[in-house]
């Protein structure tokens, strides 16, 4: 680097005397000017009236002042950076110690340790589970919707401890022995036994690569461990020798994972297989290599081999599958609000640029076809945080029946939908930066490379409506009660009531071609749920916007495709992101 680059006051004349050369031309040939910087230094909850109105209906106040520390410590300059590191220095595998001994460990950027350790004292795991104030889950979705617009590998293994939960908390023996572990705010990153661990993590392990979704069509086995005079071992908390493989195995350096397994009848079973065996040797899980993903770089997904590792029964032999479902339950509604939160990044960065940038005379901002692309970025943030907030009231009084609806239907139904516009609009935000936004060093390449893991993990799109057609044809009564709720909040807005008695009137399809409508199905159904939802605690302007754009037949093809002139684009801009 020359001393002209270093210090772009030198003139070429004070080069010429700091290194006796010739008189050398001048470099500079123009002044960066009408660039903009990506954003950062703000706090993510002030400047998001929506998602304060929400946790204010959710009564969270006694929750606010730390939600709003989170916020500002996540908006941070220096935050921002930490997330651009690592997902630029991305972890790397050691297989063997220095002497040759099997060590399987994972090595991650120190700024990956502080992520996790800022979301571990926020309570954001377990706090939920634990906390019987009002609103938790609304703040559990907001703090983990803050987080993923700044960094989103990070919240891989924090969903998949919380996820596993409820689960332990069935198994009463392992649930005793890791409660304070699982419950803690202490960051504990040692690659250390259970026992010696302040804090712990969780994830698991289902996929092979001859099954993918197919988590019947698994051959990894497991056979009960005989000890003298216990009989078979077998049976539930009893202790397996796990034996195959996994394609994907998510975080790799959590401290156990669940996995399933076939069982010796051949059925699939759950089981606890920790890092390291309880006599402090470490497990026989043999890390193959980590992946080469597209996006969510800064997270270690890996192939592993299990190789007679030591593993523990949850609940009956041959109900792994359902067990395992019931955590992905609420690994599905993660994926959903963590769209959400690429959703609203996206755009809250393309109306930072486009407000500071100017083209053919005006701001971006003030240009017709981008006011009505903003328009539609910010009308799809807005319906997915509502609906992401409305699921997480499901998940807190999951007693109720209607509530439990939500939970089993509209959850999938969301992933489906929030997962895939967070695919297609990070994209059309990038677009608004032009080159910019192409650079691969820059908040939207990554926002646009992370957004499809959300909708191929736990399930992709097709797994996703297929459950929810099961579960309307389980229970068509719990289906009609919810549209009966949605109808509530619908009026009489004559388009939404044609919607409803459109999706009434599926139930007389027969199941052979109703499978195949499938996608349409849970589209129109989340669809019409977030047009109730913003109808019901909106600004009119947002549904109104919303109704005519989202229920007119030409709508869908591209962002911005639809009519604004009746739309208030300057109002709705500023709710979405006070200028």
């Amino acid at each position: 680097m020359t001393p002209m680059e270093t210090n772009p006051t030198h003139t070429a004349a004070d080069v010429d005397r700091q290194v006796g050369a010739a008189p050398a031309p001048r470099w500079r040939t123009h002044e960066v000017a009408n660039q903009v910087d990506e954003l950062s230094g703000y706090s993510l909850l002030e400047t998001d009236p929506a998602l304060k109105e929400a946790l204010a209906r959710a009564g969270a106040e006694t929750f606010a002042p730390g939600l709003a520390a989170y916020a500002e410590a996540l908006g941070r300059a220096e935050t921002f950076a930490l997330a651009e590191r690592i997902n630029r220095v991305t972890p790397t595998l050691d297989s063997f110690d220095k002497r040759g001994r099997r060590i399987d460990r994972v090595e991650f950027d120190a700024g990956w340790h502080e992520l996790l350790a800022m979301y571990r004292r926020a309570d954001l795991v377990a706090m939920p589970f634990r906390d019987e104030r009002p609103g938790r889950w609304a703040v559990w979705a907001a703090g983990f919707y803050l987080h993923g617009q700044v960094e989103a590998g990070t919240l891989c293994p924090a969903t998949m401890t919380q996820a596993s939960i409820p689960v332990l908390r069935r198994e009463p023996q392992l649930w005793d022995a890791l409660r304070d572990q699982l419950f803690s705010t202490a960051y504990d990153g040692r690659d250390l036994p259970l026992a010696q661990k302040r804090s712990i993590w969780l994830g698991m392990g289902m996929t092979e690569k001859q099954g993918g979704s197919d988590v019947r069509a698994n051959t990894t086995r497991a056979e009960p461990v005989a000890h003298a005079g216990s009989g078979s071992g077998g049976g539930r908390g009893g202790e397996y020798r796990i034996t195959g493989h996994k394609w994907f195995f998510s975080a790799p350096m959590c401290d156990a994972h669940l996995v399933v397994a076939k069982t010796p009848d051949g059925a699939p079973g759950c089981f606890f297989v920790p890092r390291w065996r309880p006599d402090g040797t470490k497990n026989a899980v043999n890390v193959q290599r980590l992946k080469d993903k597209v996006g969510n770089r800064s997270n270690s997904s890996s192939e592993v081999e299990f190789q007679d590792a030591y593993g523990v029964l949850m609940g009956e032999e041959g109900r792994g599958i359902p067990t395992i479902i019931e955590m992905a339950t609420y690994t599905r509604l993660n994926c959903v609000v963590g769209s959400a939160a690429m959703l609203r990044q996206a755009l809250v960065q393309a109306l930072h640029y486009t407000r500071h940038r100017r083209a053919f005379g005006k701001r971006l901002v003030e240009q017709p076809l981008m006011r009505a692309v903003l328009a539609d970025l910010a009308l799809e943030s807005e319906a997915a945080m509502q609906l992401s907030l409305r699921l997480a009231h499901a998940f807190e009084h999951q007693d109720d029946p209607r509530e439990r609806t939500w939970m089993r239907l509209v959850t999938p139904a969301a992933k489906f939908w929030v997962c895939k516009r967070a695919v297609e609009l990070t994209g059309e935000a990038m677009e608004v930066l032009g080159g910019n936004g192409y650079i691969d060093d820059g908040i939207m390449g990554r926002l646009y490379r992370e957004a499809p893991v959300n909708s191929i993990w736990e399930g992709s799109g097709n797994v996703m409506c297929l459950d929810v057609m099961r579960a309307v044809a389980r229970d068509p009564q719990a289906f009609l009660a919810l549209l009966d709720e949605v109808e509530a909040d619908v009026g009489d807005e004559r388009v939404l009531r044609g919607e409803l008695d459109a999706l009434r009137g599926w139930l007389a399809t027969p199941p052979d071609q109703l499978e195949a409508l499938g996608r349409r199905f849970a589209s129109r159904l989340v669809l019409l749920a977030q047009a109730a939802l913003l109808r019901r605690h909106s600004p009119a302007f947002v549904a109104d916007a919303f109704i005519a754009s989202r229920f007119d037949p030409r709508w869908g093809a591209v962002a911005g495709a639809f009519d604004t002139r009746s739309v208030d684009v300057d109002t709705l801009l500023q709710r979405a992101f006070p200028a």
